[in-house]
């Protein structure tokens, strides 16, 4: 039987969790604060400990340190906060945290992270101690579930030195993240060094990346050291990776796994010391299953693979995201703000041009409003895109409803009692939904009731409100 130690100041937290890991057979012991679980780890050593990062008194990261200090690294620690970014997911990793866990998580969830970390412990500590941590980033924004996964995500690769592979629609931020990536690893005093593939014609792209000898062709006079050379001791993100040509591949492929680069026009491989991070809006599996795309460097690049979720996926860091690039063009000395209408329309968007698309409407929206408040009238209209076509039914009805129950809520915010929003979101859509199902069937209430997956009966007391006139 494992001892786990749960510190947080939620009642209800350690409560949720005293009960599922005592049901695991597990014995947990609680407390409200870090001090008061440096005392109880001193009467009894936990095998691990699950730990909030905001607590009364001393912080959870700094308690963190203290549990290294005295229980060593073979105790795994979970840390869980609501108050996630990218700068809190890498110091928790960093300081040597096993996981990293955003409120609010499913407590099963949590409970089969925790059996991992105990597994863990039962095999020994393979993670490297942790280097220094430097300053806060700000290149990357978000509080939504899917950006607190990308940034565990970075947290846990930027400690290594393994390939990349970073995917999203364009303006989902591949290169903020690959940044990010290079920022908190042990290369970020070495050079950072994008290089945007496609911008490069066949001819030049291999003299680009592994530079030429003098003479190597017409017009080589002089030697050149290729941009894979320069980024020596840092990292390089090969951005829009899948338009390189076929036959560069190989030689690509070679260099990344024997790290060395072989001029054009000599026959002597240089060493070469760089991280290769990969960028793309292309899907590489779909390339690949087309022989447009090698498979061998496919799964050299994907040693780790991050997926940016587009905008309209996350729309609750739409507003974040809005205020933070407002104070990034206006300055911190603007006086005005976003009105709730303005937001409501920014979350009611669907961004197919993603956070690039976003700051340039905010950009825009600030030029027009001078120094007041944005207002709707403000925003540039929304842009056309071909990707439209490629979003779901479901998925813009989705977004439409989540706008919608937004709108709602800010008007009902000073009433909440008054808001019925689930009983005003059933009138709203269940009609339409009954009254299509029963035209398709041909009023046939009994194929209806199959098709709508409820009893006749429940159809037939529905459709007496629906239409009163009609039922008996």
């Amino acid at each position: 039987m494992s001892h786990v130690l749960v510190v947080d100041d939620e009642p209800s937290i350690c409560w949720g969790f005293r009960e599922l890991l005592t049901e695991d057979g597990h014995e947990v012991s609680v407390a409200p604060s870090a001090e008061k679980a440096l005392e109880l780890v001193e009467k009894k050593r936990p095998d691990a400990i699950v730990l909030d990062v905001r607590l009364p008194g001393m912080g959870g990261l700094t308690a963190l340190e203290h549990f290294q200090k005295r229980l060593g690294r073979d105790v795994p620690v979970i840390v869980i906060t609501a108050f996630g970014n990218l700068d809190t997911a890498v110091r928790a990793v960093q300081a040597g945290a096993y996981d990293y866990l955003a409120k609010p998580f499913d407590l099963d969830q949590a409970a089969r992270l925790l059996r991992e970390a105990l597994r863990f412990r039962e095999k020994g500590p393979s993670r490297a101690p942790p280097t220094d941590f430097p300053g806060p980033n700000e290149r990357l924004i978000g509080a939504s579930p899917a950006m607190q996964a990308v940034f565990k995500q970075i947290a846990l690769v930027a400690a290594t030195d393994a390939p990349v592979l970073i995917t999203g629609e364009s303006g989902t931020g591949k290169e903020e993240v690959a940044f990010a990536i290079h920022h908190h690893s042990a290369r970020r005093d070495g050079p950072f060094l994008p290089i945007c593939l496609g911008a490069l014609s066949g001819s030049l792209i291999e003299s680009e990346l592994f530079g030429h000898v003098k003479g190597a062709f017409t017009g080589a006079e002089t030697e050149r050291v290729g941009l894979l050379e320069l980024a020596r001791g840092g990292s390089v993100v090969l951005d829009e990776i899948g338009d390189v040509p076929l036959a560069m591949q190989v030689k690509l492929l070679r260099t990344i796994e024997r790290h060395e680069v072989t001029p054009v026009g000599d026959a002597r491989p240089r060493k070469a010391d760089f991280r290769v991070l990969a960028a793309t809006n292309r899907p590489l599996d779909e390339l690949a299953a087309a022989g447009q795309f090698r498979e061998d460097l496919l799964y050299r690049l994907s040693v780790f693979h991050i997926e940016l979720p587009p905008l309209r996926e996350r729309r609750d860091d739409v507003p974040l995201l809005a205020r933070h690039f407002l104070r990034q063009s206006a300055g911190a000395s603007r006086r005005g703000e976003f009105t709730e209408a303005a937001l409501a329309e920014l979350c009611s968007r669907d961004w197919f041009g993603n956070v690039r698309e976003l700051r340039n409407a905010v950009e825009h929206a600030a030029i027009l409003a001078r120094e007041g408040d944005i207002r709707p009238e403000h925003l540039p209209p929304p842009i056309a895109s071909r990707g439209r076509a490629n979003v779901s039914d479901e998925e813009q009805l989705r977004a439409k409803i989540a706008a919608w129950a937004r709108r709602l809520l800010e008007a009902q915010k000073d009433a909440p009692d008054d808001a019925a929003l689930y009983e005003r979101f059933l009138a709203l859509v269940e009609p339409p939904l009954l009254e299509a199902t029963l035209a398709f069937c041909g009023d046939n209430r009994a194929l209806a009731a199959r098709l709508l997956g409820m009893h006749r009966s429940t159809l037939r007391e529905k459709l007496r409100s629906l239409r009163p006139k009609d039922e008996p």
